[in-house]
């Protein structure tokens, strides 16, 4: 999948959006209806899109960092613990604002497939897209020598 077409290998595939900013779910979802993704799901807390994952085949994870009452992370820390996930490979994008290399650092360590800083333009969420599809097609998600990819 080196030079794939973003919109072909998005209309393959299932999002789910997890914010719990309607408005930040809302422009994510215009920008990747736009690049061509077909089949998308959103959640406002870590709990509905832990439910959705245990009764819908997902292809793509993307998720806020800074929520409540459980963050991004911690939806990461779940979803990557093999006994009790639903879905402990799935590639996932995390959002935030927080750009401090000991965050990046952190998000890796939990399993993050690639970083994408906030605000950021429907150019870097493609970029981050092409990217994320492109190392986890040929590396185990969340693997610890997996490059994690960033875009700002």
């Amino acid at each position: 999948m080196s030079d794939f077409a973003l919109d072909e290998t998005l209309s393959r595939l299932t999002i789910l959006l997890v914010d719990d900013s309607a408005a930040l779910r809302g422009a994510l979802r215009v920008s990747l209806q736009a690049f061509g993704c077909g089949r998308l799901i959103e959640a406002d807390t870590v709990e509905r899109a832990l439910d959705v994952l245990r009764t819908k085949p997902v292809d793509l994870l993307i998720t806020d960092w800074k929520m409540k009452p459980r963050d991004g992370i911690d939806l990461v820390r779940t979803l990557r613990d093999r006994h009790a996930s639903p879905a402990p490979n799935l590639p996932v994008i995390m959002l935030s604002a927080y750009t401090e290399d000991d965050r990046i650092r952190q998000a890796r360590q939990t399993g993050v497939d690639a970083f994408l800083t906030k605000p950021f333009t429907a150019a870097n969420l493609a970029q981050t897209l092409r990217e994320t599809l492109r190392v986890t097609s040929h590396a185990r998600v969340g693997a610890p020598d997996a490059p994690l990819a960033t875009a700002s």
